[in-house]
């Protein structure tokens, strides 16, 4: 059986990646839900239970520190092994920098325990087991971690460690067997960016990007578990952004520009 525990399972790219992981593996799957609402991860449990994949419900909120661990020793009390972990748990923000005052950057710091420190806490925490079953780390990034993003001063700040995080972690512990994977989804059809860090550190309440190409998150999901079952580096999803990370290289203010395009008129600085 394959053990793998997936954070912010409740809803999104997560709950869409709970889905086809339990069909694609079915009786073979030992999967550990977690997300700080325990309904939504029980009813999801409810549907999945019939492909026959062994389906643990561990509710977590992922920005104490203690409830990390514990979901980890959970899994292992219960399933006794994980293969693969998949830090998708996380949070949108959008503000441009110098519209924030001192008292913001008190939300800048929580989004970076949400979106980085939780992904420190459950890897150290899973990494002796890790290790012994030469599993795989996945990180869910965003665009925003590839290329800065006018208004996501926040989000891409966030995003960009957690990726140095993993990739520095890779090049350590690759040669023990560690395998490492970062997607990188675009704009994805959820509600994530609406419920997000706004001006001021509210819920935005809407999307501040354009997002009328949207992709679809059970699409995002198959491109993402493709890449694990694949053992890839890095997951890019779409031929525009491996496009972007070229041309990033040879004409960044040209990226510049174009990024700026992808933010709405009425919320560009």
């Amino acid at each position: 059986m394959k053990v793998i525990v997936l954070t912010g399972a409740s809803e999104g790219i997560g709950r869409e990646m709970a889905r086809q992981l339990a069909k694609r593996h079915g009786a073979d799957l030992g999967l550990v839900m977690a997300a700080r609402r325990v309904q939504p991860l029980e009813e999801l449990a409810e549907e999945l239970r019939p492909t026959g994949a062994r389906i643990e419900v561990i509710p977590t909120d992922v920005t104490d520190r203690d409830r990390c661990r514990n979901l980890i020793d959970e899994t292992i009390a219960r399933l006794g092994q994980i293969d693969i972990l998949i830090n998708n748990a996380g949070m949108s923000a959008h503000a441009n920098f110098a519209d924030t005052t001192d008292t913001d950057l008190e939300w800048y710091e929580r989004l970076m325990v949400i979106n980085y420190w939780s992904v420190v806490w459950l890897t150290r925490a899973a990494l002796p087991h890790l290790l012994a079953r030469k599993g795989m780390v996945v990180g869910i990034s965003s665009v925003a971690g590839l290329f800065g993003v006018p208004g996501r001063t926040a989000y891409c700040g966030s995003k960009f460690a957690m990726n140095g995080l993993l990739e520095a972690l890779r090049a350590e512990l690759g040669p023990k067997g560690l395998r490492v994977m970062i997607a990188y989804p675009g704009t994805i059809d959820t509600d994530l960016r609406k419920h997000g860090f706004g001006p001021g550190g509210q819920p935005a309440g809407v999307s501040m990007i354009r997002d009328d190409r949207a992709m679809p998150a059970a699409t995002c999901a198959r491109i993402i578990l493709d890449g694990i079952d694949k053992g890839k580096r890095d997951v890019l999803m779409t031929p525009k952004m491996a496009f972007g990370r070229w041309l990033r290289l040879i004409a960044p203010a040209i990226l510049d520009r174009l990024a700026m395009k992808e933010v709405k008129e009425e919320f560009r600085p």
